[in-house]
């Protein structure tokens, strides 16, 4: 897969805005205390769906209505956050949206989905039999289907690194976490585009963590499981398309134990107020597990979301996870 060009994320990144501002970057100095680097967190958890996806959505949904104006609707798969970046883009291009997730998905998160006039079927115990369900009623429903992993969402989401790096130069490493990959082949798009020397840092959980057995093999490998506090990185089967960007231009991936994105979140709210879900929080799990590796050093951690249920955040604050 090619990676977008300067000029195609710049030009992205303006029909973003037509949507919504550039999320902010801020130096925490209690983060930096905590982890002895200089932190700066770039902030997704402030955009109109409270995560990244969005900036992805409104890029495709915008392609796909001019390449199809007759088109009635999509369907797509999601934990989430995909999904409501998906019904968001669909209801501002009049399309109409149904999204399968697995049984036992993020009730909050179902609700926002809804709420943004999606309809939702729940199918299968994970996102990868939510995804196969989605693929086969596509055909039935003569619906669209939507990945949650294409050219013109990597094109959207990397308007978030543009404005990290253009804002906050000479960063040594940022920590990004691999749901699908859209968020982190973004950031090494624009990275490339740029011409920097920042170093690329995957995260994933020990519990789903196919996309490291991928980077350390060399290919794609699947799991037979993704069993993990964190949804939005929770895959089994990995996108061959991301695999290839990632094991090429990715430094390292690191891997995170339950207890480590928990603790993270906590952090998140002690530190900052800010409520990171587990996805979010997982760059700084993993910077915290590097600490040692990067003192002094300037580090960006990418927060996805905040998109986690308070029976999800309530027993992580307060550390009885």
């Amino acid at each position: 897969m090619e990676l977008p060009s300067l000029a195609s994320i710049e030009s992205a990144s303006k029909r973003v805005y037509a949507h919504f501002n550039p999320t902010p970057q801020y130096c925490w100095p209690q983060l930096c205390e905590r982890s002895g680097a200089e932190v700066w967190v770039k902030h997704e958890n402030y955009t109109p769906v409270g995560a990244f996806k969005v900036r992805g959505g409104v890029i495709y949904m915008e392609r796909l209505k001019s390449l199809a104006p007759s088109l009635e609707g999509i369907i797509t798969a999601t934990r989430g956050n995909h999904g409501q970046s998906v019904a968001y883009a669909a209801k501002s291009v009049g399309l109409k949206t149904v999204v399968c997730v697995p049984h036992g998905n993020s009730i909050e998160k179902n609700r926002g989905m809804r709420l943004l006039g999606a309809e939702l079927i729940e199918h299968g115990h994970d996102f990868q039999e939510a995804r196969e369900h989605g693929e086969r009623l596509a055909s039935e429903r003569g619906l669209h289907w939507m990945p949650s992993f294409h050219e013109d969402l990597i094109q959207g989401v990397s308007s978030y690194a543009l404005e990290l790096f253009r804002s906050t130069p000479n960063i040594d490493s940022v920590y990004v976490p691999i749901g699908l990959g859209s968020g982190i082949c973004a950031t090494v798009a624009v990275r490339e585009a740029l011409g920097l020397s920042t170093k690329i840092v995957g995260v994933v959980a020990k519990a789903a963590d196919a996309y490291k057995r991928s980077f350390e093999k060399g290919e794609t490998v699947e799991t037979d499981s993704a069993n993990t506090i964190a949804d939005g990185m929770a895959c089994r089967v990995p996108e061959s398309g991301a695999v290839e960007i990632i094991n090429r231009h990715v430094d390292r991936i690191v891997s995170l134990d339950e207890h480590e994105i928990t603790d993270a979140m906590r952090a998140y709210f002690v530190d900052t107020h800010n409520v990171a879900e587990p996805a979010g929080a997982a760059p700084l799990a993993a910077l915290l597990q590097e600490r040692d590796r990067m003192q002094g050093k300037r580090v960006g951690l990418i927060l996805t979301g905040a998109n986690v249920d308070s029976s999800v955040f309530g027993p992580a604050l307060l550390g009885m996870e």
